[in-house]
C-alpha cells in the first residue's frame, strides 16, 4: 500500500490511463446522442491524452511536480474538441497545485484534483450541469473529504471513483439531452476510466509495460467492475515507401487515417516519395490507403507478436532488411526535415497589423478562404478537430502582429482559445460555429481598419449568417421527435435538426421551408467531396424556386461529412 506517488508512479498512472482510454475510446463515443458524424468525445479525450503519453515516454523524472508539468504541457498543445480542452484544463490545475512538490500523498493529489476542477470551471464561460465538469467536481469532493478524514491514497482514490460513478449515472437527469437518449454523458465516461486506470496502475493490476496504447477506436469496452484491463500491443510492424502522384500532395489526412488505426507512427517524406512506419493490426488498409496518393514501391510487413515468441523459445527472430538502403538514405531526410520543422515553429516576424488563421476541410474551402485573404488555413473541422498546437503552428506563422482564429466550427472554439496565453502575438477568436459564418466574416476583414472596428463588422457578419447543413446519419436513432435511420439523409439548420430522409428532394423541400423565415436575400451552396457539379446545381435550382427574388450562388467546397453547407443571409 502506498502511502505517496513519486514521479515513476505518477508517470505510470497516466501512461496506464492512456493505455484504458483508448480501449474504452469506441464505448465513449457511442455515448454521444446526436447521430451526425462529429469528433467524438472520445477520440477527442483520447488523442488529448495521447499526447502527454508520447511525451512522458521521452523523458524520465526527479519530482511528481516535473511530470505533472510534462502532462500539463502536452495535454494543452495536443487538446481536441471541448471534452478534450477541459480535460487539459484538469490537469492543468493539478499541475499547479503541484508544483515544487518531490511526492503527492492522499491529501495533496486530492488538493491538486480540487484544483483541477477548479481551472476547468473558470475556463468555461457557461458551465453545464450533467457533464464530465459536474462528474469530475463531484468526484474530487469526495476525494478532498475522504483524504481529510484520514485515508491513504488508494482510499482515497476509492472514495474519487465512488462519488464520480453516482454523478455520472446521474448525469442522465441533469441534461436534458441525455434524458431524451437514456445515456450518461460521454465526457465524465472518459474521465471516470481515467481515474479508475489511475487506481488500477496505484494497485498495481494494470501495467503500461504490458501494453501499448491502441489506435483502433472499434476497441469493444474492457471497462468492467471498476477495473480496466489494458489493451493488446499491435501486432505487425508496418514499414513502406511510396511515390508520390505529385510533390504537393497533402499528407494530412492519410495521416489522420493512420492514426486512427495504429500507433507509433511516422511519416516523413521529399518531393518525390513518403515514408511510413507504423504499428497495426490491418497493414491492408494502410497500404491501400496510402496508395491513393501514390505508387507503392517497397514494403516490410513484420509480425512483432511471432518475434517476441521467437525471442523467449531462445530462437532468431525472423526479419527482412528490404528496406535498409531506403532507411539508410532518409535517416538525412528524416532529420533536415526534423529541423525544418523545427524551424518552421518558430515565431514569424509581423509584416503587417493583422493576419487571419482559419479552419476549415476540404480544397474549395480552403481554397476560398485563402482568396479571401486567410494567411494560414488549418485542416480540419467535423470528425477531424484541430488540436491547440495545431492551430497555435498556423498563428506563429502568420506575419502580424494580431491574428484572428475563426475556429468555424463550435467545438474547436475551446482548443483556439487555448492557444492566447501560449504565443507572443496577440490573438482574437472570432466565435464561428459553421464555415459559412467564417466565409462571411472574412467578406468584412478589412486590415486597414482598426482592431475594434474588425472586431465589430465581423461579428456583426457572422451574427447575420444561418447555416443549413445536409450530411448523414452515423447511427439509428430517436432524436428530438424523429425516428432516424443510419445512412439518411440529415436536414439540419441553425445546429437544430429539421429531419431525416430517404432523398434529397425531401431534404431540400424542408429546408427551403425553414429558411423562409429569414427572407433570404443571398444563398451560397458549398457542395462537398461526395457531390457532383451537376448534383449541386439541380439543389441550387430547388432552392431558386422557392426564393426566385434571392441571390443563389453554387460553390465547390470539397468539404468531407457534410454533401452540403448552405449559407443564408
Amino acid at each position: 500500500m502506498r502511502d505517496y506517488i513519486d514521479a515513476a508512479a505518477f508517470k505510470e498512472m497516466i501512461l496506464c490511463a492512456d493505455a484504458a482510454l483508448h480501449a474504452n475510446i469506441q464505448t465513449i463515443n457511442d455515448l454521444n446522442v446526436f447521430p451526425v458524424p462529429d469528433g467524438d468525445t472520445g477520440t477527442n479525450m483520447g488523442l488529448t491524452i495521447n499526447n502527454a503519453a508520447v511525451e512522458l515516454r521521452k523523458k524520465s523524472f526527479d519530482t511528481v511536480a516535473s511530470a505533472a508539468d510534462c502532462v500539463a504541457g502536452a495535454m494543452l498543445r495536443g487538446a481536441r474538441g471541448n471534452s478534450g480542452v477541459i480535460l487539459s484544463l484538469l490537469f492543468r490545475g493539478i499541475a499547479r497545485r503541484l508544483k515544487g512538490t518531490e511526492t503527492a500523498g492522499a491529501e495533496e493529489f486530492a488538493g491538486a484534483m480540487n484544483d483541477g476542477v477548479e481551472a476547468a470551471y473558470k475556463a468555461v464561460m457557461k458551465p453545464a450541469e450533467g457533464t464530465i465538469l459536474t462528474v469530475s467536481r463531484l468526484a474530487s469532493a469526495a476525494a478532498v473529504k475522504a483524504a481529510k478524514g484520514g485515508a491513504d491514497l488508494e482510499g482515497m482514490l476509492v472514495e474519487a471513483i465512488r462519488g464520480g460513478e453516482e454523478a455520472l449515472e446521474d448525469t442522465v437527469n441533469q441534461n436534458p439531452v441525455l434524458k431524451k437518449a437514456g445515456v450518461i454523458d460521454a465526457g465524465g465516461k472518459g474521465y471516470m476510466v481515467i481515474l479508475t486506470a489511475i487506481l488500477a496502475s496505484l494497485r498495481g493490476e494494470v501495467s503500461s509495460e504490458a501494453a501499448a496504447p491502441v489506435r483502433t477506436y472499434k476497441e469493444e469496452s474492457v471497462f468492467v467492475e471498476g477495473k480496466v484491463d489494458v489493451p493488446k500491443i499491435n501486432i505487425f510492424d508496418t514499414v513502406y515507401v511510396v511515390r508520390k502522384k505529385k510533390p504537393d500532395v497533402d499528407l494530412e489526412p492519410l495521416r489522420r487515417y493512420l492514426g486512427s488505426i495504429g500507433d507509433s507512427l511516422v511519416i516523413s517524406d521529399d518531393d518525390e516519395i513518403f515514408k511510413v512506419h507504423v504499428h497495426t493490426d490491418i497493414p491492408g488498409s494502410a497500404l491501400s490507403e496510402s496508395q491513393k496518393y501514390g505508387a507503392l514501391d517497397i514494403a516490410k510487413i513484420e509480425n512483432m507478436q511471432l518475434q517476441a515468441l521467437d525471442q523467449l523459445a531462445g530462437q532468431k527472430a525472423k526479419s527482412t532488411d528490404d528496406l535498409e538502403a531506403v532507411d539508410e538514405e532518409l535517416t538525412a531526410m528524416e532529420s533536415a526535415s526534423a529541423v525544418a520543422g523545427e524551424e518552421e515553429e518558430g515565431v514569424a516576424e509581423p509584416e503587417k497589423d493583422f493576419g487571419v488563421v482559419a479552419v476549415c476541410a476540404g480544397k474549395g474551402m480552403e481554397a476560398l478562404f485563402l482568396e479571401l485573404g486567410a494567411d494560414r488555413v488549418v485542416t480540419g473541422g467535423q470528425t477531424m478537430n484541430p488540436s491547440t498546437d495545431d492551430i497555435l503552428k498556423a498563428v506563429n506563422r502568420t506575419p502580424a502582429s494580431t491574428v484572428f482564429v475563426f475556429p468555424n466550427n463550435k467545438n474547436i472554439i475551446m482548443a483556439a482559445e487555448q492557444c492566447i496565453p501560449l504565443t507572443e502575438k496577440h490573438v482574437i477568436v472570432m466565435p464561428t460555429k459553421t464555415v459559412p459564418q467564417g466565409v462571411s466574416a472574412m467578406l468584412n476583414f478589412s486590415p486597414d481598419e482598426s482592431e475594434e472596428s474588425l472586431v465589430g463588422a465581423m461579428g456583426e457578419a457572422i451574427g447575420s449568417v444561418h447555416t443549413a447543413m445536409v450530411t448523414y446519419a452515423a447511427r439509428d436513432s430517436d432524436f428530438d421527435g424523429h425516428s432516424i435511420h443510419a445512412g439518411e439523409y440529415l436536414a439540419l439548420l441553425d445546429g437544430s435538426l429539421i429531419g431525416s430522409y430517404v432523398d434529397t428532394n425531401m431534404v431540400f423541400g424542408e429546408l427551403s421551408n425553414a429558411v423562409e423565415q429569414f427572407s433570404p436575400e443571398f444563398i451560397t451552396v458549398y457542395y462537398g467531396e461526395d457531390v457532383n457539379e451537376a448534383e449541386a446545381e439541380s439543389a441550387a435550382e430547388t432552392i431558386r424556386e422557392s426564393f426566385p427574388d434571392a441571390e443563389v450562388s453554387v460553390v465547390n467546397g470539397g468539404q468531407p461529412v457534410y454533401y452540403y453547407m448552405i449559407s443564408v443571409e
